[in-house]
């Protein structure tokens, strides 16, 4: 071969392969700029447009199979927090009144929190939150995980968590704690006149646009010192694998905790179930969609119990345990339409599980600006489940203020017409994502 060829041949293959590569390299430039151009737009300047969020990634792309494993650690952790938090509300709520709760909402918000706490104050929300053992940048990642493995935008099952921070525009704060809270949890960050009368409309309507319209108001009014809110959307809609037949629903007695008896609409099925049965409870799982990934999971004391003994074993520990030993059964079900709201604050709750300092004037938030407290916790949430399937939402603010068998077995029965105790859970990463009792069903 000349050398004038072979010269030729070797500028062709410098021109093609650098090229290429420089191409690249703006491409990913320019990807960049607009990201961060996007990250930087956080000023309301009035336009509904500038509360919009982000397209957010498709998780289908990144993940096609979601086979990623989840930090069962985190799980771990949000179920055990959540069991402790169900069981505080449960001390300060009225025997007869329903309670539902998204313990995976509420921890996904204080998550976000504990990414500006320090010294002791950072130690007592990791007690609380059950993230001791955990480093920030390992919590963090594995929220980012989690939150990917979780949403489920599919037709027969829908579930999207979104989060926000809304900071006073007169106040500083920690571009580190933004940052992170942008890159980990997705976070829309927007700067707002806490001074303007629309201001609580503002957030109430990223609330309700990202719930579906089923929580419409989670901040009442702004206090003079409010700095910055910290708010957590999830929504949740899911379509039974197989629907009960409403020509199979009918009016029939619900016995109540007080001895009484109302009249409701009872929805009736038989088939193969995940189900299992002890001395103290039946309980089955009702799974939604194609594939099962999610399911109601309906607890019922036996006659000779009640939901109160039962509450006395709920914990994570036991929780586990039981998801071992669903087996497939035939047998039949009879479960009552219901539709319930509920609204809780979180203050005295997490304060009895060891954050109480996070609430005083000795709180350590320096990691988000300076001399700031958490004034209130607030949660709200709805679920209705009918012949359909199962629609429920929640949202959590946290508010920060500046201080001053081998033998077949029979077919089951099981007869849900007195309180119980109901969970949605992901059965993919174990994740509660709500859980209830519902004394009467509305």
């Amino acid at each position: 071969m000349n050398r004038q060829k072979f010269s030729g041949m070797k500028e062709t293959f410098l021109q093609r392969r650098y090229g290429v590569r420089l191409g690249r390299r703006y491409v990913l430039t320019a990807a960049s700029v607009v990201l961060l151009g996007v990250l930087g737009c956080s000023q309301v300047n009035g336009d509904k447009s500038a509360l919009a969020q982000s397209p957010a990634p498709n998780s289908e792309s990144v993940l096609p199979k979601k086979t990623a494993n989840p930090d069962t650690k985190l799980v771990k952790a949000n179920n055990k927090f959540g069991f402790k938090l169900f069981s505080e509300v449960l001390k300060n709520e009225s025997s007869d009144k329903n309670i539902f709760l998204s313990p995976s909402s509420v921890a996904i918000a204080l998550a976000m929190t504990y990414n500006g706490a320090s010294g002791s104050t950072q130690q007592a929300m990791a007690k609380t939150l059950e993230l001791q053992g955990m480093n920030l940048a390992e919590i963090n990642s594995a929220y980012s995980d989690l939150k990917q493995l979780l949403e489920n935008p599919n037709s027969d099952v829908r579930l999207n968590i979104a989060n926000s921070l809304w900071a006073n525009k007169n106040a500083k704060f920690q571009s580190d704690f933004i940052q992170k809270n942008k890159d980990y949890y997705k976070a829309q960050v927007t700067n707002l006149d806490f001074q303007d009368a629309s201001a609580p409309n503002i957030i109430n309507n990223w609330v309700k646009d990202n719930t579906q319209g089923k929580i419409n108001k989670i901040v009442d009014n702004i206090d003079p010192n409010q700095m910055l809110f910290l708010i957590n959307a999830i929504y949740f809609k899911g379509k039974w694998s197989n629907e009960f037949d409403k020509s199979q629903t009918a009016t029939l007695p619900f016995n109540l905790a007080s001895g009484q008896q109302k009249n409701h609409p009872m929805m009736s099925q038989d088939g193969d179930y995940r189900y299992q049965e002890n001395a103290q409870f039946q309980a089955v799982s009702l799974p939604y969609g194609k594939d099962g990934k999610f399911s109601l999971y309906i607890f019922l004391p036996k006659q000779n119990s009640s939901l109160k003994s039962f509450y006395q074993t709920l914990n994570a520990e036991n929780w586990e345990q039981w998801m071992t030993q669903f087996r497939k059964r035939e047998g039949s079900i009879r479960l009552p339409r219901f539709k319930t709201d509920y609204e809780v604050t979180l203050n005295d709750a997490l304060k009895a599980l060891g954050m109480g300092e996070a609430f005083s004037n000795k709180a350590n938030f320096s990691g988000i600006g300076k001399n700031l407290t958490i004034s209130q916790v607030k949660h709200k949430t709805f679920v209705e489940v009918n012949e359909e399937g199962t629609e429920a939402a929640a949202s959590t603010s946290v508010s920060i203020v500046a201080t001053s068998a081998v033998q077949k077995p029979e077919p089951f029965k099981m007869i849900v017409d007195r309180p119980f105790f109901c969970a949605i859970r992901d059965n993919q990463t174990g994740s509660v994502l709500f859980m209830g009792s519902i004394m009467e069903p509305q």
